[in-house]
């Protein structure tokens, strides 16, 4: 039941935030009481405390399978980002252009105020994580001469990790996924143009 309450939650909180998040509406849909929903978690902040917590942690999971897969070009990677971007954006837009919150991550850094410390730290966790992750990646990708030695590292590492951490928020902005895969395109194309090392040719290629 516990799994079952926070996989309700996880829909509702995405939906419609922490103040919109009601335990009369999670048993509702369940069939239960919201007495039960009490008995397991105890509190509303407890439950968003552990929805939060399983979500990034899951979302970890995925990021980190995409940066650190093997033989796997960067700009692979960074497309690769983008489609499991698009395929947790499509779920709540199943239209496509509806632009609606389809992050955990995102959601609740709007209403960080409202969160207990812990989920503060988890959420911040997320972007320190991701960055490790695509640093390793790229520092691989400048050792097998993908991308130029003389590449500025830093920067190109900062840049992609604020996509990848502002997703949820720059397609609610932009009202569809447009503006992310354009950002994602634009990333790609100035990267493999400028730096693209040996193999140049082979990375303008797949970025465009």
């Amino acid at each position: 039941m516990r799994d079952r309450i926070k996989n309700v939650a996880t829909e509702l909180l995405i939906n419609y935030g922490y103040r919109g998040l009601r335990f009369k509406d999670i048993a509702e849909q369940l069939g239960t009481t919201r007495a039960n929903i009490h008995y397991h978690f105890g509190t509303k902040k407890n439950l968003i405390e552990e929805v939060i917590e399983d979500y990034v942690e899951g979302t970890v999971a995925e990021v980190k399978a995409i940066w650190t897969a093997e033989n796997l070009p960067y700009v692979e990677r960074v497309r690769r980002m983008m489609e499991f971007n698009r395929e947790r954006y499509s779920r709540f837009n199943p239209a496509g252009k509806d632009g609606r919150p389809w992050s955990i991550i995102s959601r609740m850094r709007l209403e960080s105020d409202m969160l207990t410390k812990k989920s503060k730290e988890t959420l911040r966790s997320f972007s320190e994580t991701a960055e490790g992750y695509v640093n390793a990646a790229l520092a691989e990708a400048i050792a097998k001469s993908e991308i130029s030695a003389d590449a500025p590292a830093r920067d190109i590492v900062v840049q992609i990790v604020a996509i990848i951490d502002s997703a949820g928020s720059i397609t609610s902005d932009a009202g569809s996924f447009d503006r992310l895969e354009h950002l994602y395109t634009a990333y790609l194309r100035v990267l493999t143009h400028a730096y693209g090392g040996e193999k140049a040719p082979h990375l303008v290629a797949v970025a465009e």
